[in-house]
């Protein structure tokens, strides 16, 4: 039986990182962020530095391959169907990251995402009774592979739904409990567990159970576009649906109101926040969880897509000792990453950092968050009053609503905190005739704001096949996204515009007079560097 390769893991993750640098892969700041999150997870560095979208998965197995000296498995080289019928489960090969190859005289070819697993090694050896060859392969290609192998005639959803008692929703108590029954037996567990799964492995933001009068449809936000994945049968919705309020803490007998809560999740050894909410519809209760993955945070606007001119603008906006910074953009355009990487950076043991969500997104160390309350009035504007009591010099605002907050806000600012904050305008400019109609004085607006950050997320051209489409990006041609800026700073000139109530479009013009960028410009030099295609830029930026 052939061992795992003679080479420890510290000294394998250290020569990996050395051949990424050494090949312009990364650069020295981006090792030393994968290396301070691979310490804070206990992940292994690939890991990091695929989650942290640093370096692709296909390029950590190539530079994993050269370190070790092994074959590198690409999509061609893995078979359509099992190699070894008999004695290897698929359940532990997926589990495992791994897929046979071929058979040959000389042993078992091994494809494996983490070839220093002795254990994997060990257990296959033993099983098909040959010594393992091991290869490198990246996840994604041993996941597709896997599929194409073990699922093109076998429904792994199908085989638990047979095992699943029908259920219906009449509402009564003892059919509550029968339901809390059903939903808490392991097939019901499973068939959930399998749909969370599945969205992480496909890198999915959002998972959306829909009833409609036949049928349950499960779809998977990926890169900000919904994609069809599981169908299971109508008759399932109630057991469904009620697995996933037990899991988020909710009231399974509660059908007729809106509920919202939090599930943790643990995958492959990540710890992960899904965000769940139910709205009761026609035909039964529809959920959507939003899934938080904590590592997936950076302090570095730039592996964001930020161009350098704008994370210098929006870094000298944060080391002010005072005003506010507004990041605009509707929802699903990245404003709460980029709040929160720029919370990262201001994170630091000499100043008191607090921040009012609705909900808390991702749980920060060292950072005093509240959650709000509506419904106990614990509004933005009330826990704002309480927390300029608390001596704070930073404070992030989930999102500016009304006067009530705004005015807060330019207070805070106006007694020395710096204050970040969101609002829900079409672009740069925008925000600042949104603030004067809301009712703030002009003079308060050109004193406090520093500056204002208009953002989009559009998606990146699938670097494993440039857009034509392969497994890695499910046949779109994109993988991954982006981010599309524009910075419009306080200057003097903006500042007697403010002062003169000009409108939107007379801002816009002297900002792009003075050298402002503007989103669709930001979009076409990501164009021209084969980043994103104009398609995209059009389609994020057509309102403008």
């Amino acid at each position: 039986m052939q061992a795992a390769p003679c080479v420890d893991r510290p000294s394998f993750e250290t020569a990996l990182i050395a051949r990424l640098v050494k090949s312009d892969k990364i650069n020295a700041a981006s090792a030393e962020r994968a290396a301070r999150v691979r310490t804070e997870t206990g992940e292994h560095v690939e890991a990091v530095l695929a989650n942290l979208g640093l370096v692709s998965e296909k390029e950590i197995a190539e530079a994993a391959a050269a370190a070790l000296g092994l074959p590198l498995a690409r999509p061609e080289d893995f078979p359509d169907a099992p190699v070894v019928e008999n004695g290897l489960s698929p359940k532990f090969l997926r589990e495992a990251r791994a897929l046979p190859l071929a058979l040959t005289d000389a042993g078992l070819a091994l494809a494996m995402a983490d070839p220093l697993d002795s254990y994997v090694h060990r257990a296959i050896a033993m099983c098909v009774g040959r010594p393992v060859l091991p290869w490198v392969a990246a996840p994604s290609d041993i996941q597709a592979a896997h599929e194409r192998a073990f699922e093109a005639g076998k429904n792994q959803i199908g085989e638990i739904v047979d095992e699943i008692e029908e259920t219906d929703e009449t509402g009564t108590v003892e059919d509550v409990d029968r339901l809390r029954d059903i939903a808490s037996e392991a097939p019901v567990i499973r068939l959930v567990n399998l749909l969370i799964v599945r969205a992480i492995e496909a890198r999915a933001s959002d998972i959306h159970v829909e009833p409609f009068r036949n049928r349950l449809l499960v779809r998977y936000r990926i890169d900000g576009v919904l994609h069809e994945s599981a169908e299971p049968p109508g008759h399932l919705k109630a057991a469904i649906v009620s697995r996933i309020k037990i899991m988020a803490r909710l009231n399974i007998a509660e059908r007729r109101l809106p509920q919202d809560g939090r599930i943790r999740f643990t995958f492959r050894g990540r710890d992960l926040d899904l965000r769940v909410s139910t709205m009761p519809t026609l035909y039964g209760e529809t959920v959507v969880m939003r899934i938080l993955d904590r590592t997936s945070l950076v302090e570095d606007f730039r592996s964001l897509g930020f161009a350098a001119d704008a994370e210098a603008a929006v870094l000298e906006a944060m080391s002010r000792p005072q005003g506010i910074l507004l990041v605009t953009g509707p929802t699903g355009s990245g404003k709460t990453t980029t709040l929160y990487t720029g919370l990262l950076r201001l994170n630091t043991p000499g100043r008191k950092l607090f921040t009012v969500e609705d909900p808390i997104e991702y749980e920060i160390e060292g950072v005093n968050q509240v959650q709000v309350k509506n419904q106990i009035g614990l509004n933005f504007a009330h826990v704002l009053r309480s927390i300029l009591r608390q001596d704070p010099d930073i404070i992030m605002i989930g999102e500016i609503r009304d006067i009530e907050t705004a005015e807060v806000a330019v207070q805070a600012a106006l007694t020395g905190h710096l204050v970040l904050s969101t609002l829900h305008t079409n672009d740069a400019p925008s925000t600042v005739t949104r603030l004067l109609d809301m009712g703030v004085e002009d003079y308060l607006v050109t004193s406090t704001v520093n500056g204002v950050l208009a953002q989009r997320l559009v998606r990146r051209i699938c670097a494993q096949c440039r857009g034509k489409g392969c497994d890695a990006c499910r046949t779109t041609g994109f993988q991954g996204r982006t981010v599309i800026t524009e910075f419009l700073p306080m200057t003097a000139d903006i500042s007697k515009l403010v002062m003169k109530h000009a409108d939107a479009r007379e801002i816009r013009a002297a900002a792009v007079a003075a050298g402002m960028r503007t989103m669709h410009a930001d979009g076409m030099v990501k164009v021209a560097a084969g980043i994103t295609t104009e398609a995209e830029i059009l389609r994020a930026t057509r309102e403008n």
